[in-house]
């Protein structure tokens, strides 16, 4: 029998390479079982991670600085014959590297993104494929920006050195530089939420990555007036789109200088990955994600699946918490039990849970 093992990041505990080793470990215990692991993703964080391991790109070592402007080792996945950069915002300027007194938006920033990105053109790069999730920064993409070329100058015309405390508010001019590079650029992301707005970046976003409630208003306005700095400089019309609001802003920064594309949930990286024909490969289709709800219907990867499985009569199970997915569709649910978080062991005992749970399926004769 064959098992397509095809989940995704059960978040903040399990990534979803390791999570397709874990579930496989356990299936192939039984005779006559194949499985073929496939983790997915729909736009979150390690996306682009993902991709690049799923299509055997060259992982290409970066020298660049983090969000906050400390040094550290990035990379990108160079195809040579698309001539496409793959990377992840959150390695560069991701939020899960940072201390908890370190997530500060007046001085988080992506100009460590942008070094990638510069890499990467100066490798030959014509695209880059950017997946927005985990981003530390509420910045509009200014900082791959300013690393990029495109100038931002304070009230004495003089430009403002990345990770300056309070950025945006110091922004008084714009200009671009002729060292901005010609690329084109395929967002990825897994929310729909505009930039401005009551389901804006900063009142949305803006507290995960550090933004205090008293902060807000201002934050907001320093935003409000740095994006009319752009829409001038751009000198065309603008509106708001679902997806600017993701990574604090990176695809609304972007589309002002580059030709960019958003894209949303697992579509994108199915068709990279050829989903379809391993689907049709296997008889089940074992998928799961930290908690199933009513917003996985959104272009999350395991709805998304489910979807393209029912297309071609094939059996889906789904690994999950909670009760969201009872009457989803799948065939076959297995609930994971509740973690307690404030155990400093939480995560391994997420991964004797997801064990325990794939084996007990097994045992009963669940996945047959």
């Amino acid at each position: 029998m064959n098992f397509l093992i095809a989940p995704n990041a059960f978040k903040g505990t399990i990534a979803a390479d390791d999570a397709a080793t874990l579930i496989a470990g356990e299936i192939n215990k039984r005779p006559g079982t194949n499985c073929l692991q496939q983790p997915v993703a729909d736009g979150g964080d390690g996306t682009c991670q993902l991709l690049i391991d799923s299509l055997g790109l060259e992982k290409v070592p970066v020298r660049t600085l983090n969000a906050v402007g400390q040094g550290a080792m990035g990379y990108f996945g160079w195809d040579p014959v698309e001539l496409k950069a793959y990377l992840d915002i959150s390695t560069a300027s991701g939020i899960g590297v940072l201390d908890k007194h370190q997530r500060d938006p007046y001085i988080t920033s992506t100009f460590g993104t942008g070094l990638l990105i510069r890499a990467a053109v100066d490798y030959g790069a014509k695209e880059v494929i950017l997946g927005l999730g985990g981003s530390a920064t509420v910045d509009m993409g200014i900082g791959i920006l300013s690393a990029l070329g495109v100038l931002f100058l304070d009230e004495n015309g003089r430009e403002i050195p990345a990770f300056s405390p309070g950025y945006l508010r110091k922004i008084q001019h714009i200009q671009r530089s002729p060292q901005v590079p010609v690329i084109a650029f395929t967002l990825l992301c897994d929310v729909r939420n505009p930039f401005l707005g009551a389901e804006g970046a900063v009142p949305v976003f803006g507290p995960q990555k550090g933004l205090k409630e008293d902060q807000m208003h201002e934050f907001h306005k320093d935003c409000e007036r740095v994006l009319d700095l752009l829409i001038r400089k751009s000198k065309r019309d603008w509106v708001d789109s679902p997806g600017f609001g993701a990574a604090g802003g990176v695809a609304l920064g972007l589309s002002f200088f580059f030709p960019s594309e958003i894209r949303f949930g697992a579509s994108y990286f199915f068709e990279l990955v050829e989903m379809r024909e391993k689907v049709l490969w296997s008889d089940w289709i074992v998928t799961g994600e930290g908690q199933y709800d009513s917003q996985s219907d959104q272009g999350k990867a395991s709805y998304e699946l489910l979807g393209l499985a029912k297309t071609l009569d094939k059996k889906t199970a789904l690994i999950t918490s909670g009760q969201g997915a009872r009457d989803s569709g799948f065939d076959v649910v297995l609930e994971l039990p509740s973690l307690d978080f404030s155990r400093v062991d939480f995560r391994e005992r997420a991964r004797e849970n997801l064990k325990k749970v794939v084996s007990q399926a097994m045992a009963e004769g669940k996945l047959l």
